[in-house]
């Protein structure tokens, strides 16, 4: 067996293994669109992987069988059907660039070691920074994930506002807020009671009038407002808070403002996003998602930070042991605008899609998304018993059915168990000011017509059931 799977394998073992392991995906890719949730013995075949690790290996085939059968045995959170949660749908271009990007293994923290690629992360960057409006000052910084993004973000604005002194510190975010602010906050060394909620409209987006007064009361007791956290996207209904009004305010007071769009951000590419999204050139710093949006592979986020010299401010640390590495150029050292010193070469897996497919390909699939959502949210409206509160402004639409008597959450839950049932699609939950909502998040590069007119078929019987049945 060593000898068929060395450390160091031939150019013939590569491409057997390589061609083994896309066969794999090739398949398991190509039934997606018809797969569904399996779950059934996952739990068991979990339990047979715990197990010492093994003195001698074995072959590429059994070690296959145990990744296909993982991969199947889970949720199609890929599929077409997918529309719970914020859907990752996983361009096989970016995966082909994941694999280019381990196997050729370069250090791309520093300029120096790979300039070319190097160049590729921070031309991919600043693809981004061109779509939010940023100027050529901004910089950023590709990252694992949302949260990861405004982690960064946050312990920016922590060291341009506050310095070291974190006294008194107040950090302005709503109840729609994503929770991974509340979340970067506590790691950015922030106490819970340093986080203020805001108050929102009925639109579910942040009322500027109460921030600006609560901003001048915190101030006036003392205290010391430094960032307000807005939302292009909110995971519940994806409304996207008033950025302009909320950037004056932050001029006023002389505020950071933050904007997450790791969920909404990629409609930026589309004009319908961008005049949702009015203002927020107007950020400080901004969260992308581009495994969700751009329908990358988990595992790739952005920040974006309008003046790149605080990120690196906020970031930047020198060692004896790196005296050697040349000084910035025209291609930044990426290590000194992140915590990450090691870290894999994120950039290939958003460069490589946009330079085969083009920016036209992605604002297509995602004009089509937001006309699947108003779709969707046009046809639920007309089901009887159906409440649709909020338009969508982007690709998601919460809705419940509202019972004639009794318990409306528990009716709602034993809806959306029907309508998974189903097999052919899968809806989330959320609560909403104290009551249970569906979501309808519309993400997948593979949903199309056909399957949210499914989708509508599908909620339309399983209300009927539930009304036959209450």
């Amino acid at each position: 067996m060593p000898d068929d799977y060395p450390l160091e394998p031939d150019g013939r073992q590569m491409r057997a293994m390589g061609a083994a392991a896309v066969e794999l995906a090739a398949e398991f890719i190509s039934d997606i669109p018809e797969a569904g949730n399996d779950l059934e013995g996952a739990l068991e075949a979990a339990a047979g992987l715990r197990e010492p690790a093994p003195e001698d290996g074995t072959t590429m085939e059994a070690v296959l069988d145990v990744v296909r059968l993982g991969a199947q045995k889970s949720y199609n959170n890929s599929g077409p059907g997918m529309f719970g949660y914020v859907p990752g749908s996983g361009l096989y271009a970016s995966a082909v660039a994941a694999f280019l990007a381990a196997a050729t293994n370069k250090y791309v923290a520093l300029w120096s070691a790979v300039p070319m690629y190097a160049q590729i992360e921070t031309t991919a960057v600043r693809w981004l920074a061109d779509m939010v409006g940023y100027p050529e000052s901004a910089r950023g910084v590709l990252t694992s994930g949302g949260t990861t993004s405004v982690f960064s973000g946050l312990v920016t604005a922590r060291a341009s506002k506050l310095g070291e002194d974190l006294t008194g510190a107040v950090l302005y975010v709503t109840e729609e807020t994503h929770h991974a602010a509340l979340k970067s906050a506590m790691l950015a060394g922030l106490p819970r009671r340093a986080v203020r909620t805001v108050p929102t409209t009925d639109a579910l987006t942040m009322d500027t009038a109460a921030l600006d007064r609560m901003v001048a009361e915190d101030r006036a007791a003392g205290l010391r407002p430094f960032c307000v956290v807005a939302s292009a996207g909110t995971i519940n209904t994806g409304e996207v808070d008033p950025l302009p009004d909320i950037a004056e305010i932050c001029r006023r007071h002389e505020l950071w403002l933050h904007v997450d769009g790791a969920y909404g951000g990629a409609f930026l590419l589309t004009e319908r996003g961008r005049t949702a999204m009015r203002g927020i050139e107007l950020a400080d710093s901004v969260t992308l998602d581009p495994h969700k949006g751009f329908f990358l592979p988990y595992g790739t986020g952005a920040l974006l930070v309008r003046d790149g010299r605080r990120l690196r401010e906020a970031h930047h640390f020198d060692a004896a042991y790196l005296q050697d590495v040349a000084e910035e150029s025209e291609i930044p050292n990426l290590s000194e605008y992140s915590a990450e010193l090691s870290r894999d070469f994120r950039g290939l897996r958003l460069w490589l899609p946009i330079k085969l497919h083009g920016l036209a390909a992605f604002r297509t699939a995602l004009d089509e998304k937001l006309d699947l959502a108003r779709y969707a949210y046009d046809e639920l409206k007309a089901v009887p018993g159906i409440e649709v509160p909020w338009s969508p402004k982007l690709s998601i639409v919460a809705f419940r059915y509202v019972p004639p008597s009794g318990d409306a959450d528990a009716a709602n839950q034993a809806l959306l168990e029907k309508i998974n049932e189903s097999g052919r699609i899968h809806l989330s939950s959320t609560m909403i000011r104290g009551s249970f909502f569906l979501r309808i998040c519309v993400l997948s590069f593979r949903t199309h017509a056909d399957r949210m007119a499914e989708a509508v078929e599908i909620i339309q019987k399983a209300v009927a059931e539930l009304q036959s049945d209450l």
